[in-house]
């Protein structure tokens, strides 16, 4: 009788850990020391700079909006009101204690409402560090140094703001799922590898090859995908197609009615009538020459040096090349000119290999038009090589 087992049910956890909170929002209050703007005296800074937390990053997007009003120098007089924008990424280091250090960098914009002398609006760039102080799980002080580097016409100003600020969190938090408890294994008696609570045949015997379900699994020595039961072939090479008897699968690719393992000639055009070896009788052996010329154009060579590979390769066969050509010009002239071409061919077949005895030639001039002489798409068709296929 099968042995039910009884699995004990998964312990999960309930709790969350939590983390920060989505979003922080901190006003700021601080020092500018203008440092390379030589015309402007140092000033106090007012902002605010918002945070993004749980974007998965190790660097969380921060934007700072910082306003001051700066007075001219000694010199110059009056004074302008700076506006800076910046976007930035701020990476938060482990905490020290309950501090949490931070650095930043990132880049901006700076405009005044006043402009003088070689002080302009402009893009700068930025880098920081701080640290962030709790006071509570919400609150925490925010502290931070932020060096500004912009262009300002021919020279690089450059200003550095001391910030304070009081930190605010808020937005929903990011939860940590407690890690799930393991079910304990329950067993698996007759060592197939399927636990006893899954195994459908508890007792199959040792070293038997088994299925998900624990129970012999069906036999396919030569993975062909036909059972080792019936498969008549129990011993195909790897990757050949098979039928459903498991024996290799005769094909015909190019569908002439010759499978591939007797056709001598497998890329025979649809349709065309073959030997029994899958051979047309008639080809075009689509060779072209040199304007009113028997010479074989170059680019003609490779296929003829396919065809003299055929016939050196099955010698059993014999080819007669006729030769046409277009309307144009006399009759008895096209009939000479196609003969040369013919003969041109055989010559140039016998150099490649090919028995003499295996060739004749034959030109039929303007005869057996294929296509119509008054267009010089149907003249180009018109002049051919062919070759009359016949087997010993």
């Amino acid at each position: 009788m099968k042995k039910f087992i009884l699995i004990p049910a998964l312990l999960s956890a309930s709790l969350a850990l939590a983390t920060e909170c989505k979003y922080e929002l901190t006003p700021v209050v601080g020092y500018n020391i203008a440092e390379g703007n030589i015309d402007i005296e140092d000033q106090v800074l007012v902002g605010v700079e918002a945070q993004l937390n749980d974007t998965g990053l190790p660097l969380k997007p921060e934007l700072s909006v910082l306003y001051t009003n700066a007075d001219y120098d000694k010199d110059s007089q009056g004074s302008t009101n700076i506006y800076r924008i910046a976007l930035n990424g701020v990476y938060e280091f482990d905490k020290i204690g309950s501090i949490i250090p931070l650095a930043k960098a990132g880049f901006g914009y700076e405009t005044m409402s006043t402009h003088h002398e070689e002080n302009y609006d402009s893009p700068f760039v930025n880098a920081g560090v701080g640290a962030k102080i709790p006071f509570t799980e919400n609150l925490a002080l925010k502290l931070e140094t932020v060096y500004m580097l912009k262009h300002n016409d021919d020279r690089w100003d450059n200003n550095l703001a001391l910030l304070a600020g009081l930190n605010f969190s808020f937005g929903a938090k990011a939860q940590k799922a407690m890690p799930v408890v393991a079910a304990p294994v329950d067993g698996d008696d007759d060592n197939d590898g399927v636990s006893n609570s899954q195994d459908s045949c508890l007792y199959t015997p040792t070293g038997t090859k088994v299925d998900a379900l624990g129970c012999a699994l069906v036999l396919d020595s030569d993975n062909d995908g036909v059972n080792d039961k019936i498969d008549k072939c129990p011993t195909t090479p790897k990757g050949t197609r098979v039928d459903a008897q498991g024996c290799k699968l005769e094909l015909d690719d190019d569908k002439d009615g010759v499978l591939n393992s007797n056709d001598i000639c497998p890329n025979t055009p649809l349709g065309a009538a073959v030997n029994s070896d899958g051979c047309p009788a008639n080809i075009n052996l689509h060779i072209n020459f040199e304007n009113n010329s028997a010479k074989i154009d170059s680019n003609s060579e490779a296929r003829v040096q396919k065809y003299a590979d055929f016939l050196t390769k099955y010698t059993n066969y014999s080819a007669k090349i006729v030769g046409y050509t277009d309307s144009r010009g006399s009759a008895a002239y096209n009939k000479k000119l196609s003969q040369r071409r013919a003969d041109a061919v055989v010559a140039d077949l016998v150099s490649k290999g090919v028995d003499a005895k295996q060739l004749s030639a034959s030109g039929m001039g303007e005869e057996n038009p294929v296509a119509d002489n008054s267009t010089s798409a149907g003249r180009a068709k018109n002049r051919r090589i062919e070759a009359e296929l016949t087997k010993n």
